[in-house]
């Protein structure tokens, strides 16, 4: 329990402030991820802002039903607008990332599928056109495309993408251990090289992001459904290309992975990690140059509904980390619902939101905030929507329309939000730290790409400050250099120019 004393001796003075939430209606709230067998995961959600007027957009990816994009309009208002595709609408999705491709500024969209990728170029103003080919963006052909995740080498202009295939659907034995190949693609002068990464174990979430050894490792969240046996969790180190194992003492769980969250929890600036999964939800705690499991104490388990009478295990997909009622402290939002019809899981299974305690424990509070929703749910973004300082929920479910919530906790905490830029290729700074600090308080995020189940934010980092009135901001770039800034005044949006 030694993690739960840290955090009391770092958590700034209480804000009571019980979180609350009210459903909005309108398109984004119409639409559905739907579809076979192909489409029981997936339903990611992405956000952007892909007009540059200061409001999130929002990526809603809808399986066979088309894929939409949503122009927030201010005030919670939100109006669809068409994606390009090749023969109308842009279908087979199972999510979307936002990522600048090209190195030009402005955020491109690598669209996952079940069936060949797609890459669309930002043009500004929310206009996209297909680019996959012009880039020279192989597209995996006729792959199941499950997991993504970016980060971009020491002076490279272009990204290194992580691309995770879920069963090949080629394989005449599958589903049951047919799981397909991943890949690594690296920057060439005429677009992405493509590196096989095997084994593949049917990873439904990648993160590249430091580990628990300060190390950039790309963390593979597999399906033990369809691995079956002799697989794991995957940790590949990036810069010696290769998978940990028990000589670096890594010692996988074997679970029914689904999404990744990463979080900083007790301010020694390495990241917790939330495995999401079939049952328990998991817990890994940074410890110098490994990893434990939390203690069902601290309440992050969310192994089973904690409404109605179905008593049979949950299914985790999207988790997320935010402060939702600024108090200083990060709480844990997880999308919960069944596959489809899996008889030993629960049916009735409302999402979590987890709100962290002075103590360090996170305490389930989804059904008084008002967003204990029971359909099947998978993507999911935390965000702030209307520019309130206060983060915002949005949910896609899977047959079943999404969920809209404005976050109207009332007494809440101060926040700050900051935006980091630099110039060349990697612009938006991935793969850089930044740590805010306040009087007896700090709190450390890292700018990445991937993780969630199938889409995540491109925004600032959020931070609730509690009671403080007064930060500073370290920022560890991405090649290790630092920069010291005292930002004046809270309760908005930093902008930080390397």
């Amino acid at each position: 329990m030694r993690i739960i004393a840290l955090i009391v001796l770092l958590t700034p003075s209480a804000v009571a402030a019980d979180p609350s939430f009210a459903p909005v209606p309108g398109p984004v709230a119409d639409h559905v991820y739907a579809g076979g067998w192909e489409h029981f995961v997936g339903g990611g959600l992405s956000v952007l802002d892909c007009n540059a007027d200061a409001r999130p957009d929002l990526l809603l990816a809808g399986g066979e039903k088309p894929t939409q994009l949503m122009v927030n309009r201010g005030g919670m208002d939100f109006t669809p607008q068409p994606l390009p595709a090749t023969g109308g609408a842009l279908t087979s999705v199972t999510g979307v990332y936002p990522i600048d491709l090209d190195a030009d500024g402005t955020l491109d969209l690598f669209v996952m599928r079940a069936g060949p990728n797609v890459a669309l170029r930002g043009l500004g103003g929310c206009r996209f056109e297909l680019a996959t080919e012009a880039l020279g963006l192989p597209d995996g052909g006729d792959s199941w495309t499950t997991a993504f995740t970016a980060w971009w080498a020491p002076g490279a202009m272009r990204p290194t993408l992580a691309v995770g295939n879920y069963v090949d659907r080629a394989d005449p034995v599958g589903p049951f251990g047919a799981c397909d190949a991943n890949a690594i693609m690296t920057p060439n002068t005429e677009g992405w090289m493509t590196r096989v990464l095997t084994p593949g174990h049917c990873p439904l979430s990648m993160l590249a992001a430091q580990d628990a050894r300060g190390e950039l490792t790309l963390r593979l969240s597999n399906d033990r459904h369809y691995y079956v046996h002799d697989g794991a969790e995957q940790l590949w180190d990036i810069a010696e290309g290769r998978f940990l194992g028990p000589q670096d003492d890594y010692d996988p769980p074997m679970l029914w992975g689904m999404g990744i969250a990463a979080r900083d929890l007790n301010r020694d600036g390495r990241d917790e990690v939330m495995l999401t999964s079939m049952g328990d939800q998991n817990l890994r705690l940074a410890r110098k140059g490994g990893y434990v499991d939390a203690p069902f104490e601290m309440g992050t388990t969310a192994h089973r509904p904690h409404t109605g009478t179905d008593g049979r295990p949950s299914t985790g997909w999207h988790a997320q980390f935010g402060d939702v009622n600024n108090d200083g402290q990060a709480d844990l939002f997880i999308a919960k619902g069944n596959v489809d019809q899996m008889p030993g899981m629960a049916m009735e299974d409302p999402n979590s939101l987890l709100m962290q305690q002075a103590d360090g424990r996170f305490v389930e509070t989804s059904v008084a905030a008002g967003v204990a929703g029971t359909a099947r749910s998978r993507g999911a973004a935390l965000v702030d929507l209307d520019n309130d300082g206060r983060l915002d929920l949005v949910v896609i479910n899977r047959r079943a329309g999404a969920e809209l919530y404005r976050n109207v906790t009332s007494e809440t905490g101060n926040w700050l939000g900051v935006t980091l830029r630099q110039d060349g290729g990697n612009a938006r700074a991935v793969g850089a730290r930044v740590r805010v600090e306040g009087a007896d308080w700090s709190e450390e995020q890292g700018v990445t790409i991937g993780g969630g189940h199938a889409g995540g934010v491109a925004g600032p980092l959020h931070f609730g400050l509690g009671t403080v009135t007064a930060v500073k901001i370290t920022v560890t770039w991405p090649d290790g250099t630092r920069t010291r800034h005292a930002p004046e005044g809270i309760n908005r949006q930093v902008r930080l120019q390397r």
